[in-house]
């Protein structure tokens, strides 16, 4: 009798093993083929002068660059903005550079940040990408919702990415006393940078498209990772290090901002406040 019931036991633990095995094996089946290709409807908001989310992930750095160069900590030097953009064009002198990680668990299709034209497209090829992150960090961004320092890491400089240069006139709030309306020309670039286990990245543009706030424009797959360049005369940073946003809704930034600095940093070092101590 005895060993019957260790028998039954033993199927017991074989059967539920089983049905857990098999429902983690759907389960990371529908994460990859169908959760992760997921599409949603999205309706970008019309707000004069904003520049919206590339993409949908949590802020990892907000950083305010000066004649094309970053310093970095960690790197010991500085990083030449063209060593992240794989490109010469210009875009300008003092700026912002806004880095969006995107967990596999986030929508991976990227979008337009404004009405805009696209000036030029550069593909910067990789033969072997790095991984962005390593365990422990993968398991903050990804299931505890934390943001981790990115600015320094070497698979930026390395990876596959593909540049989009776009141009655009964004229209600016008047400020008050019967103040028209008004546009100003703004030129601005998404660096799509791609993760170690990505096969590509699907971009759906060309130079000289022009395309609509939150229009889709291409499709990363896997975790990876998008920056914004943006000018800093004018321009309000809208978002710190470990805030959530939402590709085509989320406002990043806006155009109009209080001083040459955007928020009107009185010290000139174009540090948002909050994110003075930023990634």
């Amino acid at each position: 009798m005895g060993s019957i019931a260790a028998w039954r036991v033993s199927l017991q633990w074989l059967a539920a093993i089983s049905l857990a095995a098999l429902f983690w094996g759907v389960a990371i089946l529908f994460l990859r083929r169908v959760w992760f290709f997921r599409d949603p409807v999205r309706v970008a908001p019309r707000i004069p002068g904003a520049v919206l989310s590339a993409c949908d992930g949590i802020v990892v750095y907000v950083r305010a660059y000066q004649g094309r160069g970053l310093l970095s900590e960690k790197l010991g030097r500085p990083i030449d903005l063209r060593e992240i953009t794989g490109s010469d064009l210009p875009i300008a002198e003092r700026g912002w550079l806004v880095g969006v990680y995107m967990s596999p668990l986030d929508v991976h299709f990227n979008y337009a940040p404004t009405d805009a034209v696209v000036e030029e497209i550069v593909r910067t090829p990789a033969a072997v990408n790095l991984p962005m992150v390593d365990l422990w960090e993968y398991i903050k961004l990804t299931y505890l919702r934390r943001a981790v320092d990115l600015f320094a890491a070497k698979y930026r400089l390395v990876n596959e990415r593909n540049t989009i240069f776009f141009r655009t006139a964004v229209p600016v709030a008047a400020g008050g006393g019967g103040e028209r309306d008004r546009e100003r020309e703004l030129r601005y670039a998404a660096v799509e940078i791609a993760d170690k286990f990505v096969n590509k990245i699907d971009c759906f543009v060309k130079p000289g498209d022009e395309v609509r706030a939150g229009q889709k424009i291409s499709f990363i797959s896997r975790g990876s990772q998008v920056d914004l360049v943006l000018p800093r005369e004018g321009v309000t940073v809208e978002v710190k290090p470990g805030q959530r946003v939402t590709g085509g809704i989320t406002v990043i930034a806006r155009v109009g901002g209080r001083g040459l600095d955007g928020r009107g940093d009185p010290d000139g070092e174009g540090k948002p406040p909050s994110a003075r101590e930023s990634f």
